[in-house]
């Protein structure tokens, strides 16, 4: 397996929209920079919780040309890239290729049920086939909480077998402890990342590199403290403060939540915002939400000066 492009705590960056709900470029940019300050080692635009399902290719492939012309180094984007459409997926990922992004993070087609590994197999080797560039980093994508249907483990072995130099590590969101732990075993050397911090410190001692979760969004400090210190005594306790700042938040729908936090600390109503079907929290639901995970030590970040 090769060196690693990526590793750490990474978020699923949230997208800002506007009054009228179109994607605010310049305000998501900064917002990048920011969790790059907070303590993301890289980040992963338009995942789930960037609502990219709720957004077009279009859309997508202006806020990735903003994010990366305002100066965030392309190298540490992992752009999700994953579509229904075929040519949709291949238009995003050549494009995050192009702008010089790490990795692309690529979901499986999502709406039709079913599927065959075969099926899956296919679209993914088409769109690599086609992208057709020696660049291209593919994490795959295993969320079945949404997808419904996951990643079968004899798929992604055909997968690295068939594009080793392409298909060089998965982000495994199932919420299943035993398959991120199957997985380790079964691919050694593969970029193996947990969908949530809850899991982070077991996948560093299975021999994963980290985690991208939704949480990132708000406690990027924490997160890359426990992942920094993963071998030191305090490891445990560390992990048992951060899920439960988790489990805080997830008391209401997750992406609402962390943009609520966000407005309460900055006092930008602006981040209330959310796409329907989301429907957004009150400034008020957001500042409660704030006293109660700043009793568990999560307080609005200190950002230091941009190097």
């Amino acid at each position: 397996m090769q060196q690693q492009a990526f590793t750490g705590v990474m978020s699923p960056v949230l997208t800002p929209f506007d009054k009228d709900l179109r994607p605010d470029g310049r305000k998501l940019a900064q917002f990048c920079k920011s969790l790059l300050q907070e303590g993301c080692t890289a980040l992963s635009p338009f995942g789930t919780n960037s609502e990219a399902n709720s957004m077009s290719v279009e859309e997508r492939i202006e806020l990735l040309e903003q994010i990366v012309a305002s100066g965030v180094d392309a190298r540490k984007l992992m752009p999700g890239t994953g579509s229904c459409a075929l040519t949709d997926a291949v238009r995003a990922t050549k494009h995050a290729v192009e702008k010089g992004c790490g990795g692309v993070l690529l979901l499986p087609p999502f709406y039709y049920k079913n599927m065959s590994d075969e099926g899956f197999y296919r679209f993914f080797a088409e769109v690599i086939e086609r992208v057709g560039d020696a660049r291209l980093k593919v994490y795959l994508y295993h969320i079945p909480p949404q997808t419904i249907q996951g990643l079968s483990h004899d798929l992604i072995e055909r997968l690295i077998k068939a594009y080793p130099k392409a298909v060089v590590g998965i982000k495994d969101s199932s919420g299943d402890w035993k398959n991120t732990e199957a997985m380790l075993k079964r691919f050694p050397g593969f970029g193996i990342f947990a969908g949530s911090e809850d899991f982070l410190l077991a996948n560093m001692r299975s021999g994963g590199v980290g985690c991208i979760t939704a949480t990132g969004n708000v406690n990027a400090r924490m997160i890359r403290r426990l992942f920094d210190g993963w071998q030191k005594p305090d490891a445990d306790r560390l992990q048992a403060e951060i899920s439960a700042i988790r489990k805080t938040i997830q008391r209401h729908p997750m992406i609402p939540s962390m943009k609520s936090l966000r407005a309460a600390w900055t006092g930008d109503a602006q981040w209330l915002n959310v796409r329907p079907p989301f429907l957004p929290l009150t400034m008020e639901q957001g500042k409660a939400l704030a006293a109660d995970v700043a009793k568990l030590g999560l307080k609005a970040p200190e950002l230091v000066p941009a190097e």
